[in-house]
């Protein structure tokens, strides 16, 4: 059965009787993957990253799927700030860069004290206008020969003005997010298999006692915790071994979408009511119908900032 229930909670997220759709395939050839997958409301399209063919996708509902960009420093996540512009995690760069109106792109973080970046590999923007990223290092290099040797998340502030170091001791840090209320950060750590949950101090730090693994999402199948999404009521929703899990904020395994594609690499909640579930895996871009609406992006202001 493509879509397997857990938990009874699972029949108010969605159906498992509920088709998945395969809506493009063939992209980044035998290294993949497609990644980064971003709704564009105003336009009615979803954005995603071709990272290894080093371009930027687009799909149209029912319209087909188009280059949108090509020569993009082979970017990976991607997302929108307060002002709705565009905001690519670079790995060929080694930045986080904001894409402005006129062509023009401002580099956001490309260096931690003086040293360059790893990879940064996913990029959120919280409702005060603040930048969080992941820069796993995951370098064919030796260490000797790259300016940090450790994996970072990080924040920036809203005026670009400070790179904020907020935890070090992640394998590769992949996928983050905030819960509805933006008090809790979720990061996955891709080789560990688990994602672990910070609550956010007020000045946009995180308390460090509060880190708990909260999922664990290891299997026999292939598929590791890669990008995530949380609805509008604080469910989580993951790549992992097997297919895309959905949990409840508490961790409770609710369901497993089985969509047959090799691993989950990222996901996004789309469509004009935000209820269309967009994923992508190593060469495959597909969507499902949920009945509860993502979290909207850009993120809307919130009264406790």
């Amino acid at each position: 059965m493509p879509i397997e229930q857990f938990a009874p909670e699972l029949s108010k997220i969605i159906s498992i009787d509920e088709p998945i759709l395969e809506l493009a395939d063939g992209f980044g050839g035998t290294e993949g993957p497609a990644e980064g997958p971003l709704w564009w409301k105003e336009g009615g399209y979803l954005l995603f990253s071709d990272i290894h063919n080093n371009r930027r996708m687009k799909h149209i509902p029912g319209g087909g799927t188009t280059i949108f960009q090509e020569g993009t420093n082979r970017a990976n996540g991607l997302t929108r700030d307060l002002q709705g512009r565009l905001v690519s995690a670079e790995h060929d760069s080694r930045r986080v860069a904001r894409h402005e109106a006129d062509g023009s792109v401002t580099v956001i973080a490309s260096s931690f004290q003086g040293r360059r970046l790893n990879r940064p590999n996913d990029v959120i923007v919280r409702s005060d206008g603040s930048i969080y990223f992941t820069d796993p290092w995951t370098s064919p290099h030796p260490a000797e020969q790259w300016d940090l040797t450790f994996s970072g998340v990080y924040r920036v502030s809203p005026d670009l003005g400070t790179l904020t170091l907020l935890i070090d001791d992640f394998v590769v840090p992949n996928g983050l997010m905030f819960s509805p209320d933006e008090s809790i950060l979720y990061v996955n750590d891709s080789r560990r298999g688990h994602i672990r949950s910070f609550e956010v101090q007020p000045n946009g730090t995180l308390a460090k006692q509060s880190d708990k693994v909260i999922i664990d999402v290891t299997g026999d199948d292939p598929g590791v915790p890669d990008g995530m999404k949380v609805d509008i009521e604080g469910n989580i929703y993951t790549g992992g071994s097997g297919g895309l899990y959905i949990f409840d904020s508490t961790g409770k395994k609710l369901g497993i979408i089985k969509h047959g594609a090799t691993a989950t690499t990222n996901l996004a909640f789309g469509g004009d009511d935000w209820k269309t579930l967009y994923f992508t895996s190593r060469n495959h871009l597909g969507s499902v119908k949920v009945n509860i609406p993502g979290s909207p992006v850009p993120a809307v202001k919130k009264d406790n900032h």
